[in-house]
Protein backbone atom coordinates (compact mmCIF):
# COMPACT_ATOMS: atom_id res chain seq x y z
CA UNK A 1 0.00 0.00 0.00
CA UNK A 2 1.32 3.42 -0.95
CA UNK A 3 2.32 5.56 1.99
CA UNK A 4 0.77 8.99 2.49
CA UNK A 5 2.97 11.77 1.27
CA UNK A 6 3.69 13.21 4.68
CA UNK A 7 4.82 9.98 6.45
CA UNK A 8 8.41 9.79 7.60
CA UNK A 9 9.14 6.84 5.39
CA UNK A 10 7.96 8.56 2.26
CA UNK A 11 10.66 8.80 -0.34
CA UNK A 12 9.66 12.37 -1.16
CA UNK A 13 10.32 13.41 2.46
CA UNK A 14 13.64 11.59 2.71
CA UNK A 15 16.33 14.16 3.53
CA UNK A 16 18.71 14.74 0.68
CA UNK A 17 22.36 15.58 0.77
CA UNK A 18 23.00 19.12 1.90
CA UNK A 19 19.35 19.92 2.83
CA UNK A 20 18.50 21.72 6.04
CA UNK A 21 14.99 21.04 7.38
CA UNK A 22 13.50 23.74 9.59
CA UNK A 23 11.01 23.41 12.38
CA UNK A 24 7.70 25.26 12.72
CA UNK A 25 8.15 29.00 12.42
CA UNK A 26 11.82 28.69 11.38
CA UNK A 27 13.33 29.71 8.07
CA UNK A 28 15.17 27.15 6.01
CA UNK A 29 17.98 27.49 3.49
CA UNK A 30 18.33 24.49 1.21
CA UNK A 31 21.69 23.93 -0.40
CA UNK A 32 21.68 24.13 -4.20
CA UNK A 33 22.23 20.36 -4.37
CA UNK A 34 18.87 19.55 -2.73
CA UNK A 35 16.75 22.69 -3.23
CA UNK A 36 14.37 21.23 -5.78
CA UNK A 37 13.70 17.99 -3.90
CA UNK A 38 12.84 19.90 -0.72
CA UNK A 39 10.61 22.34 -2.61
CA UNK A 40 8.76 19.59 -4.41
CA UNK A 41 8.35 17.46 -1.31
CA UNK A 42 6.96 20.44 0.65
CA UNK A 43 3.86 20.74 -1.53
CA UNK A 44 1.26 17.99 -1.72
CA UNK A 45 -0.10 19.53 -4.92
CA UNK A 46 3.22 18.99 -6.72
CA UNK A 47 3.14 15.24 -7.05
CA UNK A 48 3.77 15.45 -10.78
CA UNK A 49 7.03 17.33 -10.18
CA UNK A 50 8.28 15.09 -7.42
CA UNK A 51 7.56 12.15 -9.68
CA UNK A 52 9.97 13.59 -12.20
CA UNK A 53 12.69 13.59 -9.58
CA UNK A 54 12.16 9.90 -8.92
CA UNK A 55 12.80 8.97 -12.55
CA UNK A 56 15.90 6.87 -13.15
CA UNK A 57 18.92 9.12 -13.70
CA UNK A 58 19.85 10.00 -17.24
CA UNK A 59 23.28 10.58 -18.77
CA UNK A 60 24.74 13.89 -17.63
CA UNK A 61 24.68 16.70 -20.17
CA UNK A 62 26.42 20.05 -20.30
CA UNK A 63 25.30 21.00 -16.78
CA UNK A 64 27.81 19.21 -14.59
CA UNK A 65 29.05 19.36 -11.04
CA UNK A 66 32.02 21.55 -11.86
CA UNK A 67 29.83 24.48 -12.85
CA UNK A 68 26.97 24.34 -10.38
CA UNK A 69 28.54 22.81 -7.31
CA UNK A 70 26.72 19.43 -7.38
CA UNK A 71 28.19 16.71 -5.24
CA UNK A 72 28.23 13.05 -6.16
CA UNK A 73 27.25 10.65 -3.42
CA UNK A 74 29.93 8.35 -1.95
CA UNK A 75 30.80 5.57 -4.31
CA UNK A 76 30.06 7.56 -7.46
CA UNK A 77 26.76 7.83 -9.30
CA UNK A 78 24.92 10.71 -10.86
CA UNK A 79 24.72 14.09 -9.09
CA UNK A 80 21.61 14.96 -7.16
CA UNK A 81 19.88 18.27 -6.58
CA UNK A 82 18.21 20.96 -8.71
CA UNK A 83 20.62 20.58 -11.59
CA UNK A 84 19.85 16.91 -12.06
CA UNK A 85 16.17 17.33 -11.22
CA UNK A 86 15.60 20.04 -13.77
CA UNK A 87 17.83 18.21 -16.22
CA UNK A 88 15.26 15.47 -16.13
CA UNK A 89 12.61 18.03 -16.98
CA UNK A 90 14.64 19.12 -19.95
CA UNK A 91 15.53 15.62 -21.18
CA UNK A 92 12.09 14.01 -21.06
CA UNK A 93 11.15 12.55 -24.49
CA UNK A 94 7.77 14.34 -24.51
CA UNK A 95 7.69 18.10 -23.86
CA UNK A 96 7.17 19.17 -20.27
CA UNK A 97 3.56 20.06 -19.61
CA UNK A 98 2.80 23.75 -19.18
CA UNK A 99 1.02 22.99 -15.91
CA UNK A 100 4.19 21.34 -14.60
CA UNK A 101 6.26 24.42 -15.44
CA UNK A 102 3.67 26.68 -13.82
CA UNK A 103 3.71 24.61 -10.62
CA UNK A 104 7.50 24.77 -10.56
CA UNK A 105 7.46 28.53 -11.16
CA UNK A 106 5.00 29.25 -8.36
CA UNK A 107 6.84 26.94 -5.99
CA UNK A 108 10.18 28.72 -6.53
CA UNK A 109 8.64 32.21 -6.37
CA UNK A 110 7.03 31.48 -2.98
CA UNK A 111 10.24 30.12 -1.47
CA UNK A 112 13.04 32.10 -3.14
CA UNK A 113 13.24 34.71 -0.31
CA UNK A 114 14.81 32.00 1.86
CA UNK A 115 17.31 30.76 -0.78
CA UNK A 116 21.00 31.45 -0.53
CA UNK A 117 22.87 33.13 -3.39
CA UNK A 118 24.12 29.86 -4.91
CA UNK A 119 20.61 28.45 -5.07
CA UNK A 120 19.34 31.61 -6.74
CA UNK A 121 22.07 31.40 -9.38
CA UNK A 122 21.18 27.77 -10.12
CA UNK A 123 17.48 28.61 -10.42
CA UNK A 124 18.18 31.55 -12.74
CA UNK A 125 20.26 29.45 -15.10
CA UNK A 126 17.92 26.49 -15.23
CA UNK A 127 14.80 28.66 -15.53
CA UNK A 128 16.39 30.23 -18.60
CA UNK A 129 17.08 26.78 -20.03
CA UNK A 130 13.45 25.80 -19.45
CA UNK A 131 12.32 28.79 -21.53
CA UNK A 132 10.86 31.02 -18.83
CA UNK A 133 10.70 34.58 -20.27
CA UNK A 134 13.28 37.05 -18.96
CA UNK A 135 10.56 39.55 -18.04
CA UNK A 136 8.23 36.93 -16.52
CA UNK A 137 7.38 36.66 -12.81
CA UNK A 138 9.83 33.80 -12.09
CA UNK A 139 12.90 35.45 -13.62
CA UNK A 140 11.97 38.85 -12.14
CA UNK A 141 11.57 37.36 -8.66
CA UNK A 142 14.89 35.52 -8.87
CA UNK A 143 16.70 38.56 -10.30
CA UNK A 144 15.29 40.77 -7.54
CA UNK A 145 16.53 38.33 -4.91
CA UNK A 146 19.94 38.11 -6.61
CA UNK A 147 20.34 41.88 -6.48
CA UNK A 148 19.19 41.89 -2.85
CA UNK A 149 21.95 39.41 -1.96
CA UNK A 150 24.70 41.48 -3.59
CA UNK A 151 26.94 43.36 -1.16
CA UNK A 152 26.05 47.05 -1.07
CA UNK A 153 28.30 49.31 -3.10
CA UNK A 154 30.36 51.70 -1.01
CA UNK A 155 29.16 55.27 -1.43
CA UNK A 156 31.27 57.26 -3.90
CA UNK A 157 33.81 59.48 -2.22
CA UNK A 158 32.69 63.03 -1.84
CA UNK A 159 34.33 65.21 -4.50
CA UNK A 160 36.80 67.68 -3.09
CA UNK A 161 35.64 71.25 -2.88
CA UNK A 162 37.20 72.93 -5.88
CA UNK A 163 37.57 76.65 -6.23
CA UNK A 164 37.18 78.52 -9.50
CA UNK A 165 40.73 78.03 -10.78
CA UNK A 166 40.80 74.39 -9.70
CA UNK A 167 37.46 73.71 -11.37
CA UNK A 168 38.73 75.36 -14.52
CA UNK A 169 41.86 73.20 -14.55
CA UNK A 170 39.91 70.02 -13.79
CA UNK A 171 37.44 70.69 -16.60
CA UNK A 172 40.12 71.56 -19.16
CA UNK A 173 42.17 68.48 -18.21
CA UNK A 174 39.24 66.09 -18.66
CA UNK A 175 39.42 64.27 -22.05
CA UNK A 176 35.61 64.01 -22.16
CA UNK A 177 35.08 67.71 -21.66
CA UNK A 178 32.38 69.06 -23.99
CA UNK A 179 33.38 70.96 -27.08
CA UNK A 180 31.38 74.12 -26.41
CA UNK A 181 31.26 74.77 -22.67
CA UNK A 182 31.71 78.56 -22.85
CA UNK A 183 29.31 79.37 -20.03
CA UNK A 184 30.88 76.79 -17.72
CA UNK A 185 34.34 78.16 -18.45
CA UNK A 186 33.23 81.75 -17.98
CA UNK A 187 31.58 80.95 -14.64
CA UNK A 188 34.66 79.07 -13.36
CA UNK A 189 36.91 81.90 -14.49
CA UNK A 190 34.73 84.54 -12.83
CA UNK A 191 34.72 82.62 -9.53
CA UNK A 192 38.51 82.14 -9.50
CA UNK A 193 40.73 84.26 -7.33
CA UNK A 194 43.77 85.92 -8.95
CA UNK A 195 46.24 83.61 -7.22
CA UNK A 196 44.39 80.57 -8.59
CA UNK A 197 44.89 81.58 -12.23
CA UNK A 198 48.32 80.06 -12.71
CA UNK A 199 50.20 79.96 -16.03
CA UNK A 200 49.35 76.26 -16.30
CA UNK A 201 45.61 76.93 -16.00
CA UNK A 202 45.71 79.77 -18.53
CA UNK A 203 47.75 77.69 -21.00
CA UNK A 204 45.14 74.92 -20.76
CA UNK A 205 42.42 77.47 -21.44
CA UNK A 206 44.30 78.94 -24.42
CA UNK A 207 44.94 75.50 -25.92
CA UNK A 208 41.29 74.52 -25.47
CA UNK A 209 40.03 77.62 -27.26
CA UNK A 210 42.50 77.18 -30.13
CA UNK A 211 41.88 73.43 -30.53
CA UNK A 212 38.11 73.78 -30.70
CA UNK A 213 38.05 77.10 -32.62
CA UNK A 214 36.11 78.80 -29.81
CA UNK A 215 36.22 82.55 -30.44
CA UNK A 216 34.91 83.58 -27.02
CA UNK A 217 35.83 87.25 -26.37
CA UNK A 218 35.42 87.13 -22.58
CA UNK A 219 37.84 84.22 -22.23
CA UNK A 220 40.32 85.63 -24.73
CA UNK A 221 40.32 88.98 -22.95
CA UNK A 222 41.01 87.18 -19.67
CA UNK A 223 44.08 85.51 -21.24
CA UNK A 224 45.29 88.86 -22.62
CA UNK A 225 44.88 90.54 -19.22
CA UNK A 226 46.68 87.67 -17.47
CA UNK A 227 49.57 87.99 -19.91
CA UNK A 228 49.91 91.72 -19.24
CA UNK A 229 49.67 91.37 -15.45
CA UNK A 230 52.09 88.44 -15.25
CA UNK A 231 54.55 89.73 -17.87
CA UNK A 232 57.59 89.65 -15.59
CA UNK A 233 56.99 86.01 -14.56
CA UNK A 234 56.37 84.58 -18.05
CA UNK A 235 59.01 83.26 -20.43
CA UNK A 236 58.59 83.07 -24.19
CA UNK A 237 57.78 79.35 -24.17
CA UNK A 238 54.69 80.02 -22.06
CA UNK A 239 53.83 83.20 -23.95
CA UNK A 240 53.77 81.40 -27.31
CA UNK A 241 51.03 79.11 -25.96
CA UNK A 242 49.04 82.01 -24.50
CA UNK A 243 49.21 83.98 -27.78
CA UNK A 244 48.32 81.01 -30.02
CA UNK A 245 44.49 81.36 -29.85
CA UNK A 246 44.58 85.05 -30.79
CA UNK A 247 46.24 84.41 -34.15
CA UNK A 248 44.33 81.18 -34.84
CA UNK A 249 40.96 82.73 -33.99
CA UNK A 250 41.75 86.01 -35.76
CA UNK A 251 41.03 88.02 -32.61
CA UNK A 252 42.79 91.27 -31.63
CA UNK A 253 42.19 91.84 -27.90
CA UNK A 254 40.90 95.12 -26.53
CA UNK A 255 43.61 95.08 -23.86
CA UNK A 256 45.69 98.14 -24.81
CA UNK A 257 48.92 96.86 -23.26
CA UNK A 258 48.73 93.52 -25.10
CA UNK A 259 51.01 94.49 -28.01
CA UNK A 260 53.53 96.58 -26.00
CA UNK A 261 53.78 93.70 -23.52
CA UNK A 262 54.56 91.19 -26.28
CA UNK A 263 57.18 93.49 -27.79
CA UNK A 264 58.94 93.73 -24.43
CA UNK A 265 58.85 89.96 -23.96
CA UNK A 266 60.23 89.40 -27.48
CA UNK A 267 63.03 91.87 -26.87
CA UNK A 268 63.92 90.10 -23.62
CA UNK A 269 63.53 86.48 -24.71
CA UNK A 270 64.18 86.37 -28.47
CA UNK A 271 67.73 85.05 -28.18
CA UNK A 272 66.82 82.44 -25.56
CA UNK A 273 64.12 80.43 -27.37
CA UNK A 274 64.25 80.88 -31.18
CA UNK A 275 61.30 78.60 -31.99
CA UNK A 276 59.06 80.26 -29.37
CA UNK A 277 60.06 83.65 -30.78
CA UNK A 278 59.00 82.83 -34.35
CA UNK A 279 55.81 81.17 -33.06
CA UNK A 280 54.84 84.39 -31.31
CA UNK A 281 55.62 86.38 -34.47
CA UNK A 282 53.50 83.95 -36.54
CA UNK A 283 50.50 84.63 -34.32
CA UNK A 284 51.08 88.36 -34.60
CA UNK A 285 51.48 88.05 -38.37
CA UNK A 286 47.98 86.56 -38.60
CA UNK A 287 46.74 89.60 -36.66
CA UNK A 288 48.65 92.05 -38.92
CA UNK A 289 50.56 93.32 -35.86
CA UNK A 290 54.23 92.70 -36.63
CA UNK A 291 56.67 94.67 -34.43
CA UNK A 292 59.58 96.12 -36.45
CA UNK A 293 62.14 95.61 -33.70
CA UNK A 294 61.47 91.87 -33.44
CA UNK A 295 61.63 91.53 -37.25
CA UNK A 296 65.04 93.21 -37.29
CA UNK A 297 66.23 90.62 -34.79
CA UNK A 298 64.91 87.42 -36.45
CA UNK A 299 66.15 88.47 -39.90
CA UNK A 300 69.63 89.28 -38.58
CA UNK A 301 72.51 87.03 -39.73
CA UNK A 302 73.29 86.09 -36.12
CA UNK A 303 69.77 84.75 -35.45
CA UNK A 304 69.60 82.92 -38.79
CA UNK A 305 73.00 81.29 -38.25
CA UNK A 306 71.99 80.31 -34.73
CA UNK A 307 68.78 78.54 -35.76
CA UNK A 308 70.39 76.83 -38.78
CA UNK A 309 72.08 74.32 -36.51
CA UNK A 310 69.01 73.47 -34.39
CA UNK A 311 66.60 70.51 -34.82
CA UNK A 312 63.86 73.01 -35.72
CA UNK A 313 65.84 74.65 -38.53
CA UNK A 314 63.43 73.73 -41.35
CA UNK A 315 60.25 74.84 -39.62
CA UNK A 316 61.92 78.06 -38.45
CA UNK A 317 63.02 78.82 -42.03
CA UNK A 318 59.45 78.19 -43.22
CA UNK A 319 58.08 80.61 -40.64
CA UNK A 320 60.74 83.17 -41.50
CA UNK A 321 59.81 82.80 -45.19
CA UNK A 322 56.18 83.55 -44.34
CA UNK A 323 57.22 86.54 -42.20
CA UNK A 324 59.33 87.82 -45.08
CA UNK A 325 56.29 87.54 -47.38
CA UNK A 326 54.24 89.52 -44.87
CA UNK A 327 56.92 92.21 -44.79
CA UNK A 328 56.99 92.33 -48.59
CA UNK A 329 53.21 92.59 -48.98
CA UNK A 330 52.00 94.36 -45.84
CA UNK A 331 54.81 96.57 -44.50
CA UNK A 332 55.92 98.92 -47.25
CA UNK A 333 57.58 101.16 -44.66
CA UNK A 334 59.90 98.46 -43.35
CA UNK A 335 63.58 99.17 -44.16
CA UNK A 336 65.34 96.62 -41.98
CA UNK A 337 66.94 93.27 -42.63
CA UNK A 338 65.17 90.69 -44.79
CA UNK A 339 65.47 86.95 -45.16
CA UNK A 340 68.18 86.18 -47.76
CA UNK A 341 66.82 84.59 -50.92
CA UNK A 342 68.97 81.48 -50.44
CA UNK A 343 67.30 80.89 -47.04
CA UNK A 344 63.73 81.08 -48.36
CA UNK A 345 61.66 77.90 -48.66
CA UNK A 346 58.05 77.27 -49.81
CA UNK A 347 55.65 78.36 -47.08
CA UNK A 348 53.10 75.53 -47.32
CA UNK A 349 54.60 72.70 -49.43
CA UNK A 350 51.58 70.44 -48.83
CA UNK A 351 47.89 70.78 -47.90
CA UNK A 352 47.18 71.74 -44.31
CA UNK A 353 46.58 68.96 -41.79
CA UNK A 354 42.92 69.86 -41.25
CA UNK A 355 42.21 69.72 -44.98
CA UNK A 356 43.86 66.31 -45.29
CA UNK A 357 41.97 64.98 -42.27
CA UNK A 358 38.57 66.21 -43.52
CA UNK A 359 38.98 65.67 -47.24
CA UNK A 360 35.99 63.30 -47.37
CA UNK A 361 33.76 66.13 -46.12
CA UNK A 362 35.12 68.67 -48.60
CA UNK A 363 33.16 70.10 -51.53
CA UNK A 364 36.27 70.12 -53.70
CA UNK A 365 35.45 67.04 -55.77
CA UNK A 366 31.93 68.12 -56.72
CA UNK A 367 33.09 71.67 -57.49
CA UNK A 368 35.83 70.22 -59.72
CA UNK A 369 33.25 68.14 -61.59
CA UNK A 370 30.99 71.17 -61.95
CA UNK A 371 33.85 73.22 -63.43
CA UNK A 372 34.82 70.37 -65.74
CA UNK A 373 31.32 70.16 -67.19
CA UNK A 374 30.91 73.93 -67.24
CA UNK A 375 34.25 75.06 -68.65
CA UNK A 376 36.14 71.99 -69.80
CA UNK A 377 39.22 70.42 -68.25
CA UNK A 378 41.65 72.70 -70.08
CA UNK A 379 40.28 75.93 -68.59
CA UNK A 380 41.07 75.51 -64.89
CA UNK A 381 43.83 74.13 -62.67
CA UNK A 382 43.16 72.43 -59.36
CA UNK A 383 45.39 72.47 -56.25
CA UNK A 384 48.03 74.66 -57.84
CA UNK A 385 50.65 76.14 -55.49
CA UNK A 386 51.72 79.63 -56.50
CA UNK A 387 54.87 81.46 -55.31
CA UNK A 388 55.85 81.96 -52.55
CA UNK A 389 54.03 78.78 -51.56
CA UNK A 390 50.28 79.40 -51.20
CA UNK A 391 47.92 76.69 -52.45
CA UNK A 392 44.89 77.57 -54.58
CA UNK A 393 41.80 75.40 -54.84
CA UNK A 394 40.99 76.33 -58.48
CA UNK A 395 42.73 78.83 -60.76
CA UNK A 396 41.42 80.36 -64.01
CA UNK A 397 43.14 82.57 -66.56
CA UNK A 398 40.88 85.29 -67.96
CA UNK A 399 41.55 87.63 -70.87
CA UNK A 400 41.02 91.39 -70.70
CA UNK A 401 37.61 90.96 -72.36
CA UNK A 402 36.50 88.34 -69.82
CA UNK A 403 37.04 85.14 -71.84
CA UNK A 404 38.21 82.13 -69.87
CA UNK A 405 41.47 80.97 -71.49
CA UNK A 406 43.06 77.51 -71.53
CA UNK A 407 45.31 77.52 -68.48
CA UNK A 408 48.06 75.42 -70.01
CA UNK A 409 48.53 77.96 -72.79
CA UNK A 410 49.21 80.67 -70.17
CA UNK A 411 51.64 81.18 -67.34
CA UNK A 412 49.33 80.58 -64.37
CA UNK A 413 51.67 82.31 -61.92
CA UNK A 414 51.81 86.01 -61.23
CA UNK A 415 55.34 87.28 -60.55
CA UNK A 416 56.53 87.32 -56.97
CA UNK A 417 57.53 89.69 -55.54
CA UNK A 418 54.85 91.72 -57.29
CA UNK A 419 56.09 94.24 -59.84
CA UNK A 420 55.81 97.85 -58.87
CA UNK A 421 54.59 98.82 -62.34
CA UNK A 422 51.51 97.46 -64.16
CA UNK A 423 51.97 94.29 -66.19
CA UNK A 424 53.04 94.66 -69.81
CA UNK A 425 50.34 94.67 -72.42
CA UNK A 426 51.60 91.35 -73.77
CA UNK A 427 50.33 89.63 -70.61
CA UNK A 428 46.90 91.11 -69.94
CA UNK A 429 45.36 87.92 -68.52
CA UNK A 430 43.90 88.07 -65.04
CA UNK A 431 44.25 85.14 -62.64
CA UNK A 432 41.06 84.25 -60.80
CA UNK A 433 41.30 81.98 -57.76
CA UNK A 434 38.21 80.11 -56.54
CA UNK A 435 38.63 79.63 -52.80
CA UNK A 436 36.58 77.00 -50.99
CA UNK A 437 35.56 78.23 -47.57
CA UNK A 438 34.71 74.99 -45.80
CA UNK A 439 33.02 74.86 -42.42
CA UNK A 440 36.28 74.06 -40.60
CA UNK A 441 37.99 77.09 -42.16
CA UNK A 442 35.99 79.27 -39.76
CA UNK A 443 35.88 79.77 -36.03
CA UNK A 444 33.15 77.80 -34.31
CA UNK A 445 30.67 80.66 -34.77
CA UNK A 446 30.88 80.14 -38.56
CA UNK A 447 31.36 83.84 -39.33
CA UNK A 448 35.06 84.65 -38.84
CA UNK A 449 37.76 82.97 -40.93
CA UNK A 450 40.59 81.36 -39.01
CA UNK A 451 43.74 83.44 -38.94
CA UNK A 452 45.72 81.17 -41.29
CA UNK A 453 42.92 81.24 -43.90
CA UNK A 454 42.46 84.97 -43.67
CA UNK A 455 46.23 85.44 -44.05
CA UNK A 456 46.36 83.30 -47.20
CA UNK A 457 43.46 85.11 -48.85
CA UNK A 458 44.88 88.48 -47.86
CA UNK A 459 48.30 87.72 -49.33
CA UNK A 460 46.91 86.22 -52.56
CA UNK A 461 44.88 89.38 -53.06
CA UNK A 462 47.93 91.58 -52.44
CA UNK A 463 49.89 89.53 -54.99
CA UNK A 464 47.33 90.40 -57.67
CA UNK A 465 45.05 87.36 -57.77
CA UNK A 466 41.32 88.01 -58.01
CA UNK A 467 39.53 85.92 -55.38
CA UNK A 468 36.15 84.29 -55.75
CA UNK A 469 35.15 82.80 -52.35
CA UNK A 470 32.74 79.85 -52.30
CA UNK A 471 31.24 79.78 -48.75
CA UNK A 472 30.20 76.47 -47.26
CA UNK A 473 26.63 77.69 -46.58
CA UNK A 474 26.10 78.29 -50.30
CA UNK A 475 27.75 75.02 -51.33
CA UNK A 476 25.73 72.99 -48.83
CA UNK A 477 22.47 74.49 -50.12
CA UNK A 478 23.02 73.11 -53.64
CA UNK A 479 21.09 69.90 -54.28
CA UNK A 480 22.99 67.85 -56.79
CA UNK A 481 25.34 68.61 -59.66
CA UNK A 482 22.85 70.48 -61.91
CA UNK A 483 22.13 73.02 -59.17
CA UNK A 484 25.83 73.36 -58.41
CA UNK A 485 26.63 74.04 -62.08
CA UNK A 486 23.98 76.74 -62.15
CA UNK A 487 25.46 78.24 -58.96
CA UNK A 488 28.99 78.27 -60.39
CA UNK A 489 27.73 79.80 -63.65
CA UNK A 490 26.11 82.67 -61.74
CA UNK A 491 29.25 83.22 -59.67
CA UNK A 492 31.53 83.36 -62.72
CA UNK A 493 29.17 85.51 -64.77
CA UNK A 494 28.97 88.00 -61.89
CA UNK A 495 32.70 88.60 -62.42
CA UNK A 496 32.10 89.25 -66.13
CA UNK A 497 33.57 85.94 -67.27
CA UNK A 498 32.56 84.35 -70.58
CA UNK A 499 33.25 80.94 -72.07
CA UNK A 500 31.92 78.53 -74.76
CA UNK A 501 28.45 78.76 -76.35
CA UNK A 502 26.72 76.69 -73.71
CA UNK A 503 29.41 76.61 -71.08
CA UNK A 504 30.64 73.11 -71.92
Amino acid sequence: MRRPRGEPGSRAQRPTEGATCAGPGESWSPAPNSMLRVLLSAQASSARLSGLLLLPPVQPCCLGPSKWGDHRPPGGGPPAGPVKGLQRLLEQPPPVEQATLQDLSQLIIRNCPSFDINTIHVCLHLAALLGFPSDGPLMCALEQERRFRLPPKPPPPLPPILRGGQRLEAALSCPRFQRRPQQHLIRSLAEARPEELTPHVMVLLAQHLARHRLREPQLLEAIAHFLVVQEAQLNSKVVQKLVLPFGRLNYVPLEQQFMPCLERILAREAGVAPLATVNILMSLCQLRCLPFRALHFVFSPGFINHVSGTPHALIVRRYLSLLDTAVELELPGYRGARLPRRQQVPIFPQPLITDRARCKYSHKDIVAEGLRQLLGEEKYRQDLTVPPGYSTDFLLCVSSCGSVLPVRAQDPFLPYPPRSCPRATRDPAQRVVLMLRERWHFCRDGRVLLGSRALRERHLGLMGYQLLPLPFEELESQRGLPQLKSYLRQKLQALGLRWGPEGG
